[in-house]
């Protein structure tokens, strides 16, 4: 928090009498914003000139102690204005535009209280500004990012702990000061650059305007068009069978302990029996209890089944009957504003990714964000024992919302502003029950600390507009920076989720997603200097591009070089590893229509068989979505049309290898 800049000094301030104009000040200085300083009496003092001050609706000019026409700035503050032109004395050291109004124009007293809140306002803007950089800073200055151990904080990572004790310890006192302009409003970009920017070039169709890679589409995609299409989307039939078929429900409830709440950690294995019986007795016919249960049961049927893109589009999802259960049961939790119906809502939101239903699980995303703003933007909201549950949902939520946001330009819905007030999740406490599954947060923890970081590059490197020619000079330094902090987030992953670097199959699906969503974010912090070469080749005639250009190409290489790994995620992250290997491919098609970069690029006939799979992937994907199906096409024209410009013009020798990602330790800048 910044300091507060008032006139304590080795003891208690001096006693003074208590104006309305004083008392603006104070607050201003309260919010860690400093007061102007003037060249006159200091604060505390008392003078002739200021012994009484007016209020802000007094109209009476004293003009004896003031200049005898003074600037817009010194009238709006009430100071003495020395009348120098072209800037009075006051205004050269705010480095404000300086103002005199004509002799002759009278301010009313609701103009001037009009100009007093607009002075104020443009104090604070100007102060957000000054410390801008100094919060953007942190990347280079804070410690590298830790992740979970097995050491005596249970399940809690090392590289949230600074950061967690400072937020639970002054939570409180964070909260009270949480700008809320209204629920769910994005009055201007946040300060926090671990949060998605609200305007970006990180979606995987923006890469369709890039040079070589626009030569293989024959008509030209808006960003939107993916969005578009998934709005005029037929919707789903949510209308539940009963009776419900609970034959296998043990089944799939210790599946989704095992297989599903890694993903999400966001269900009490300790009070889940408790659950199951208030639904029971209910016959899951309302109730949050039973809403829960059922949505636990349809994303335990998925998790027990294989990958969607697999399953007979006749018989539909597994667990949907469960989910169309629950779906009837969500109206009458839409109006409480409680933990348990925001804990509904994120699941509901689970199985919608899991069908590849992104848009409407955004709109029950934006219900849940709502409901978590009422009880996050006052204390004593929330009660202490839903603490543990609302840190879970709060993150689910932020989670889901990034990962949209990423591909989709959707409203944000300001959940974001509670970024820096909400802490980790730290374990669930039991209840006198003995848990049914295992209350795993690694792989959570570790998603969290991850998706901050690719927050991070979206804000650093694809929020600005791009120079026509050549590259920043800023690039080099923010780029190793951003590497640097993923390596240690791979250092600091515990042993059993830690993946090799290297392609050897794994078994665990929690390293697969890990190593896919690490190369993925390693692509996006090297993809400008692909697009620096793309747009000049001489680029790559720099070592340092020629070598950054190598890394974003093999951290590509090895997404997709194992195109069946990315089943493994296929309960949250298909539609969002769909488009990343649709990124990720018209990176590489793109790569081989340049000389320079296609020398660092495997064999063409390795290339070729790669692309030829990715296709191959996303074409079975296509009936899941028409914004994959879209991608699909797109994809299969620009491959022809790669194909037919190659074969018009010979290709230089591969000089790429393949090699482990070496992980270089450095101090960072």
């Amino acid at each position: 928090m910044l300091a507060d800049d008032g006139p304590v000094r080795n003891g208690s301030p001096p006693k003074r009498s208590r104006t309305m104009s004083q008392s603006s000040t104070d607050r201003e200085a309260s919010n860690g914003v400093s007061p102007p300083r003037h060249n006159g009496p200091t604060a505390g003092t008392e003078t002739p000139g200021n012994s009484r001050k007016r209020s802000a609706t007094d109209t009476i000019d004293y003009p004896r102690r003031r200049a005898t026409i003074a600037c817009e700035i010194c009238r709006s503050r009430k100071s003495r204005c020395d009348g120098n032109r072209p800037k009075c004395k006051l205004c050269t050291e705010l480095q404000a535009e300086c103002v005199y109004r004509e002799p002759g124009i009278k301010l009313d007293a609701g103009d001037k209280l009009i100009l007093e809140h607009l002075a104020r306002i443009e104090g604070l803007l100007q102060t957000n500004v000054l410390t801008q950089p100094v919060r953007a800073g942190f990347i280079a200055h804070s410690p590298p990012a830790r992740s979970p151990t097995a050491s005596s904080e249970v399940n809690t990572p090392q590289f949230a702990r600074p950061e967690m004790r400072a937020r639970r310890a002054s939570s409180a006192g964070l909260i009270d000061m949480i700008p809320v302009n209204g629920l769910g409003t994005w009055s201007r970009e946040p300060s926090n650059i671990s949060t998605m920017p609200k305007r970006h070039t990180t979606p995987a169709f923006h890469l369709l305007q890039w040079p070589k890679i626009r030569d293989l589409i024959s008509k030209p995609y808006d960003p939107q068009t993916l969005l578009q299409v998934e709005m005029a989307r037929e919707g789903l039939d949510y209308t539940p069978a009963y009776p419900l078929d609970l034959t296998n429900a043990a089944i799939y409830v210790q599946a989704f302990f095992e297989r599903v709440n890694v993903w999400y950690a966001c269900v009490n294995p300790y009070n889940w029996a408790g659950f199951y019986r208030t639904a029971l007795t209910r016959q899951f016919r309302d109730g949050p209890e039973s809403c829960i249960a059922l949505l636990v049961l349809a994303l335990g049927a998925a998790g027990s089944a294989p990958s969607i893109t697999q399953c007979s589009l006749e018989a539909g999802p597994p667990g949907y009957n469960f989910f169309a259960s629950a779906w009837s049961l969500l109206p009458s939790l839409m109006a409480r504003n409680n933990m348990i119906s925001a804990q509904c809502y994120i699941l509901a939101a689970a199985y919608l990714f899991y069908i590849v239903r992104p848009l409407e699980a955004w709109t029950l995303l934006a219900n849940a964000s709502m409901k978590l703003q009422l009880l996050l933007s006052a204390p004593g909201r929330l009660p202490a024992h839903s603490k543990e549950l609302c840190e879970r949902v709060y993150w689910n939520a932020l989670l889901f919302e990034s990962d949209l946001l990423a591909e989709l330009d959707l409203p944000h819905s300001g959940i974001v502003q509670f970024e820096e007030s909400v802490g980790l999740p730290g374990g669930f406490e039991g209840e006198g029950e003995e848990a049914v599954g295992k209350d795993d947060l690694w792989y959570f923890l570790a998603e969290i600390a991850l998706r901050r970081l690719l927050n991070r590059v979206s804000h650093l490197l694809y929020t600005k507009t791009t120079p026509s020619s050549g590259i920043p000079p800023s690039l080099d330094a923010v780029v190793a920076e951003l590497d640097f902090q993923l390596n240690q987030w791979y250092d600091s992953l515990p042993l059993p989720i830690q993946f090799p670097h290297t392609l050897v199959p794994l078994s665990d699906p929690v390293q697969t997603v890990l190593r896919l969503r690490f190369f993925a974010c390693r692509t996006i912090i090297y993809r400008p200097y692909i697009l620096a070469v793309l747009k000049d080749e001489s680029a790559a005639q720099d070592p340092s591009v020629q070598e950054n250009c190598r890394k974003c190409l093999e951290a590509c290489i090895r997404q997709l070089e194992n195109i069946q790994a990315h089943q493994a995620g296929h309960l949250p992250y298909l539609w969002q590893g769909a488009l990343s290997m649709v990124s990720q491919t018209l990176l590489i098609m793109g790569a081989t229509m340049s000389p320079s970069l296609s020398a660092l690029l495997p064999p063409a006939h390795t290339v070729d068989s790669m692309i030829y799979d990715v296709i191959n992937e996303i074409v079975r994907y296509s009936h899941l979505a028409p914004s994959i199906r879209l991608s699909a096409d797109i994809i299969q024209e620009a491959e022809q049309r790669r194909r037919s410009l190659l074969a018009q013009a010979p290709r230089r020798p591969p000089a790429w290898e393949p090699r482990e990602t070496p992980v270089r330790k450095r101090t960072p800048i």
